[in-house]
């Protein structure tokens, strides 16, 4: 179990980047609506640069051990689908209108709501990303700390910009600072959770392939929600070019961030 202390600290010190981003909401003043569009664009060009740069290539790389490269492209593609769709289930469950119960609500009550919604949706589907990256932290840092010194400080840095994006929102909805912060933490520990469940899984009951196909699931839970969610709240409560100032923002950070470590 000793050997193991290393490569938990490592994998806690990556989750718990994501709450540095929610800290970020105590400098931004609530009703800034310019500041919150940038930063829902931001969180989208995140999103989208990590599903589709990152995750989608990593997955096939954990499937090519086990099956040829047009079978680990194959199931790539299908946890990627698969992703959607549980996320169009979330969108069901969590809908995007104010129930009749509550249409005597005041418009800035309904739009709160909106934005809500949406920090609770990125911080469902970041905390699904995490998982995987608390597995693959924990793994690397286990096998060899040289790799996972690396692996751990490259997931911090883009675990920042993943607190803010669910920060920002809960914190436009309700005022209430620690609670943005508090979902920003719930969102970060379940990575080195995610380490240790996963190596339980993984020398138990869980095929170890269907982390690559996991990791293809969150992709596509997080591209649909750059594209159904935050993109259309991000243009509803700013001008166009504050959307597109937070998506090549978002992008420029993430792609820095993972060039240089």
């Amino acid at each position: 179990m000793t050997n193991y202390i290393l490569p938990l600290m490592l994998t806690l010190f990556a989750g718990m980047s994501t709450l540095t981003g929610g800290f970020i909401t105590f400098f931004v003043k609530r009703n800034n609506l310019k500041a919150l569009s940038v930063g829902l664009g931001f969180s989208a060009g995140v999103m989208v640069y990590i599903s589709l740069n990152e995750l989608m290539n990593e997955a096939p790389r954990m499937l090519s051990p086990f099956y040829s490269l047009m079978g680990a492209k194959a199931l790539t593609f299908t946890g990627f689908l698969f992703g959607i769709i549980i996320a169009v289930v979330i969108d069901y469950f969590i809908p995007d209108h104010i129930e009749s119960d509550f249409l005597t609500v005041s418009k800035k009550s309904a739009q709160r709501h909106q934005i809500k919604r949406a920090g609770l949706i990125t911080a469902f589907a970041v905390t699904l990303h995490n998982f995987p990256e608390g597995m693959a932290t924990f793994l690397v840092s286990s096998q060899d700390l040289r790799l996972g010194i690396p692996v751990a400080i490259a997931i911090a840095i883009h675990n920042i910009p993943e607190g803010i994006a669910i920060a920002l929102p809960i914190f436009h909805a309700t005022g209430r600072k620690r609670l943005a912060v508090l979902y920003s933490f719930v969102s970060g520990i379940s990575e080195p959770v995610g380490g240790l469940i996963g190596v339980l899984l993984l020398k138990t009951v869980m095929p170890e392939q269907c982390v690559g196909i996991m990791t293809a699931s969150v992709a596509g839970i997080m591209v649909y929600l750059s594209f159904d969610t935050l993109l259309p709240l991000a243009r509803e409560y700013g001008e166009n070019h504050h959307v597109i100032i937070g998506i090549v923002s978002g992008m420029l950070i993430m792609g820095f961030g993972l060039i240089f470590l």
